[in-house]
Order: C-alpha cells, then sequence, then structure tokens
C-alpha cells in the first residue's frame, strides 16, 4: 500500500511526473544508442552487396513513385514460416544503399526481398501490365502504362549525386558512364564491359521487349536485382555480432 500511495503521488504531480518520465526515456536512449559508438561498423559487411546501377536505381524511384512499397515489403524476417516461403532472413547491408529503405510495415502483396530472378522479364511484363491475367485474385492495378512512357537518363546524374551525398560510393567514372551504363543495361547487343567494370555482376537484358527504352525496363530491371547480390550459399554470418 505505502508504494501504490507513493504512486499516486506522482500522478497527481504533473512537473514531477514529467520530471521522471523525462528520465526514464533518457536511459531508454542511452541503452539503445551509446553501444553504437562502440561498434566499428553498424552494417556487417556482406560479400556481393553493391549499388543500384543507374538504370535499377531509376526502376527503383519508379517502384517508390508508383507507391509499390504500400503493399509490398521487402524485409523477411528471421521466422521459420517466413524463411521457408521467401528464402534467407533479410540482412542490414542489403538495405546500405537504400535512401530510403524498403522495408514496409503491410503486405497486400508478397514480400519482394528475394523476387528478383524468380520469374522471367516476360513474366513482370504481363504481370505489370494486367495483374489479374497472371494472379486472377490479384488486386494490383495495372501499370501497362510503363511501357508506353519513353525513359531517358536526362536526370540519372543528378540522382546519383544525391545518393553518393548521402554515402552511396559511386565513383567519379560511374557518374561520368551514367548516361551510356542507363542504355547500356538494357541493350543486350550492346558492349557491357565497362558496366561490370563499375558494378560487378549485372543482368543485361531486353526487359520489356521493346527497341525503345522505357520505365517497364527500368522497373523491371530494379525488380530483378532485388535479393540476388548476396551468394547465400556461401554466406557464413558474423558470429561476433
Amino acid at each position: 500500500m505505502a508504494f501504490l500511495d507513493k504512486h499516486k503521488a506522482i500522478e497527481r504531480n504533473a512537473s514531477l511526473l514529467l520530471v521522471l518520465s523525462f528520465l526514464v526515456v533518457t536511459i531508454g536512449g542511452l541503452v539503445q544508442i551509446v553501444p553504437l559508438f562502440y561498434l566499428q561498423n553498424t552494417i556487417e559487411t556482406v560479400e556481393g552487396m553493391r549499388p543500384y546501377t543507374p538504370l535499377e536505381l531509376e526502376g527503383r524511384q519508379i517502384y517508390i513513385r508508383e507507391g509499390c512499397y504500400v503493399c509490398h515489403s521487402q524485409m523477411i524476417r528471421p521466422m521459420r514460416d517466413e524463411v521457408e516461403r521467401y528464402g534467407h532472413y533479410s540482412l542490414a547491408a542489403e538495405s546500405m544503399y537504400d535512401h530510403p529503405f524498403q522495408w514496409g510495415s503491410k503486405r497486400t502483396g508478397p514480400d519482394l526481398a528475394r523476387v528478383g530472378g524468380k520469374y522471367s522479364d516476360a513474366w513482370h511484363v504481363d504481370h505489370l501490365t494486367n495483374p489479374q491475367a497472371v494472379v486472377p485474385e490479384s488486386v494490383m492495378p495495372k501499370y501497362g502504362f510503363l511501357k508506353e512512357t519513353a525513359l531517358e537518363p536526362t536526370y540519372i546524374t543528378d540522382l546519383m549525386a544525391a545518393n553518393r551525398l548521402v554515402g552511396v560510393p559511386y565513383t567519379d567514372e560511374a557518374m561520368t558512364n551514367a548516361a551510356a551504363d542507363f542504355k547500356t543495361q538494357a541493350d543486350p547487343a550492346a558492349d557491357a564491359t565497362g558496366l561490370a567494370e563499375r558494378y560487378g555482376r549485372v543482368t543485361v537484358s531486353n526487359f520489356d521487349g521493346q527497341v525503345q527504352l522505357t520505365e517497364m525496363d527500368a522497373l523491371i530491371a530494379y525488380l530483378q536485382v532485388l535479393g540476388t547480390m548476396v551468394d547465400f550459399s556461401t554466406f557464413t554470418p558474423d558470429a561476433s555480432r
């Protein structure tokens, strides 16, 4: 009863309640934040991770613009049912070049963290053009207009520069060749040697099957890279973390 009486006194004194609440929040915040200053890096270094290519980066912007993240998460939690359905749980390193990250908080559709390479380019074209023709129960809107919308690398260098400002390690060479790399990735007949030297393993394809470079090409290029950078057959978690 004595404890309850003291608790009652705190609740009736607004100033005391405010001060004690502030102390509790401060202590809790310090417990979470202070250890981070003693870590060399809060994100585990994982082999295979690279910045998005210019075309993939543009596709990501289209993905965000069209609100795809509202219905599709990009984070697989370390729970048995999720891992069995979607694949290896998501690593922090897989979002290290995402500004903002696309973890999401709702799944109207499936998680897309490992969708890269799961379906063919043609499947994605059909699905984006008319989702219900591929998945009858889908409530996804139609995005066929992306295939009709021509795309030029007009602002891609600016977009890469903005990402470099927040820590994405785009080199000066990558910035200089941004427009050329943008078009090369969607043209299987082009010489992709320079693109591969700058970004490593990159999928080069005529993603939407048309001669004209479109927003559909960029969006599919982005979808096809999701979850493919890390080779989980050889990945070993850092036991020290």
